[in-house]
C-alpha cells in the first residue's frame, strides 16, 4: 500500500516544469563560476560565490516543497496577509534602505541584514500576483453577467491593488521592477475576461503613451520635463542613451552594454570554451550573466538556454490550461508574465535590443531575492497539478 501511494504522489509532480528549471540552475552555477573567477574587482574564491548560490537554491527547493503542499483554500486565506505584509515592508524600505546599494545601483530597493542584502520587491511580485488573482476570481464569481459597468468595477479593483505597489516602487527609483509589475498586471488584465471594447482602447492609449514617452526621452526639452516631474533620473537617461547608441561612450556610460555585446558576439557559433573571459563586463554575475553564456558557449549554448525558457513557459501554460481552478489560472498567468518579462528584458538588454534596467535572468543570475521569488512561482505552478490530483 505504501509503495502505491508513493508512486501516486510521484505522478502528481510535473517534471516537465522541474527539468528545465534544474538545467537552468546548472547553467547559472557554471556561469557564476566563470564570472566570479574573472572578476577584476573581487579577489575572493569563485567557489565561495557558487556555494552561496547553492545555499539559495537549497532554500528555494525547500520553499517549492512547502508551497506544493499548501491547499487552495489555505493559499486563498493567506493571500491578503501576504499582500499587506509586502506593502508594509516596501513602505519601510523607503526610509531604511541600504545606502551602499543605493549608491551602486541608483535605487533604494535593498535592505541590509548583516552580510545579507534583500530586495523586497522580488517577493512583492508574488504577493501582488496572489492578490490580483483573488480579486479577479471573487469579482467574476459575483458578476456572472459581464457588462461594461462590471468590467469597469473590476478594473478599479485591480488598480487599487497595483497602485500602492507602483507608488512605493517609484519612491524607490526602481524602474526595472516597475516594468515587471506592469507586465504582471497587463497579463492578468488581458486574461480576466474584460470586454475587448475596453481592452482595445486601453492598448491604444498605452501605445500612445509609450510612443510619447520615447519621443520625450530623445529630445532635450522632453528630458527636462520628465526629470522635473520625477519620472526619470539621470542614470536612467544614461541607460537609454546606451541603448540608442551602445558604442557612443565605451569608456563611460555605455561601457557595460557595449562590452556585453562584444563578449556575446565574440563567442561565435560554439563559443570560446568554458571559463573564458577575454572581454571584461561590469556586473557580469547578475544583470549581464547572459554575456558569459554567449562568450563561453556561443550561439548554440545561448539558443539552448532560450529553448529551456520556452519549454518552461510552455509547460507552465499547459498547467494553466489543465487546471479547473480559476484562482490558479490567474495565478499562473501572473507567474508566467513575471518570468517571461524577466527573460525578455534581460537577454534583450544584453544583446542591445532593449534598454538596461537591472533585471536579473531567472534561475541563472546571482542573487537570493530574485531566485527565491522565481522558486516560489515554480512552487505555485507545481502546486496546481499536485493539489488538483489530490482533490481528484
Amino acid at each position: 500500500m505504501e509503495k502505491r501511494n508513493l508512486f501516486k504522489n510521484d505522478n502528481k509532480i510535473d517534471y516537465g516544469v522541474i527539468l528545465p528549471v534544474f538545467l537552468l540552475c546548472l547553467v547559472g552555477l557554471a556561469s557564476l563560476y566563470v564570472a566570479s573567477y574573472h572578476d577584476p574587482i573581487s579577489n575572493s574564491n569563485p567557489w565561495n560565490d557558487v556555494f552561496q548560490q547553492l545555499l539559495w537554491y537549497a532554500v528555494g527547493v525547500i520553499a517549492v516543497i512547502i508551497i506544493m503542499h499548501i491547499k487552495p483554500r489555505q493559499l486563498w486565506t493567506i493571500t491578503k496577509y501576504a499582500y499587506a505584509a509586502g506593502l508594509a515592508v516596501m513602505a519601510l524600505l523607503v526610509q531604511f534602505y541600504d545606502e551602499d546599494m543605493q549608491r551602486a545601483t541608483g535605487s533604494k530597493n535593498w535592505f541590509s541584514l548583516g552580510p545579507i542584502t534583500v530586495q523586497p520587491a522580488e517577493l512583492m511580485k508574488i504577493a501582488m500576483i496572489l492578490m490580483l488573482a483573488m480579486v479577479v476570481t471573487k469579482h467574476n464569481a459575483s458578476y456572472q453577467q459581464r457588462t461594461l459597468k462590471s468590467d469597469g468595477i473590476l478594473i478599479g479593483k485591480m488598480l487599487a491593488v497595483v497602485a500602492p505597489v507602483l507608488f512605493l516602487i517609484m519612491l524607490q527609483d526602481d524602474f526595472g521592477s516597475m516594468l515587471v509589475f506592469l507586465a504582471i498586471f497587463g497579463g492578468i488584465f488581458l486574461m480576466s475576461g474584460i470586454s475587448w471594447r475596453i481592452i482595445i482602447p486601453v492598448i491604444v492609449v498605452f501605445l500612445v503613451i509609450s510612443v510619447g514617452t520615447i519621443a520625450l526621452v530623445v529630445s532635450d526639452g522632453g528630458r527636462e520635463f520628465l526629470s522635473d516631474i520625477g519620472l526619470f533620473s539621470q542614470y536612467q537617461f544614461a541607460r537609454i542613451d546606451s541603448w540608442l547608441d551602445p558604442f557612443h561612450d565605451v569608456q563611460g556610460d555605455s561601457m557595460q552594454v557595449a562590452s556585453a555585446m562584444m563578449a556575446i558576439g565574440s563567442g561565435g557559433l560554439f563559443g570560446k570554451g568554458f571559463n573564458t573571459s577575454e572581454i571584461a563586463v561590469q556586473v557580469r554575475e547578475s544583470d549581464m550573466i547572459f554575456s558569459v553564456i554567449g562568450e563561453n558557449f556561443g550561439f548554440v549554448g545561448s539558443a539552448f538556454v532560450v529553448l529551456l525558457y520556452f519549454i518552461l513557459i510552455y509547460r507552465m501554460i499547459r498547467v494553466c490550461f489543465d487546471t479547473n481552478n480559476e484562482f490558479y489560472s490567474y495565478l499562473a498567468t501572473g507567474i508566467i508574465m513575471m518570468i517571461l518579462f524577466h527573460v525578455f528584458e534581460n537577454i534583450g538588454a544584453n544583446i542591445g535590443l532593449l534598454p538596461l534596467t537591472g533585471i536579473p535572468l531567472p534561475f541563472i543570475s546571482q542573487g537570493g531575492s530574485a531566485l527565491l521569488s522565481n522558486m516560489v512561482g515554480v512552487g505555485l505552478i507545481l502546486a496546481m497539478r499536485y493539489q488538483a490530483t489530490n482533490e481528484a
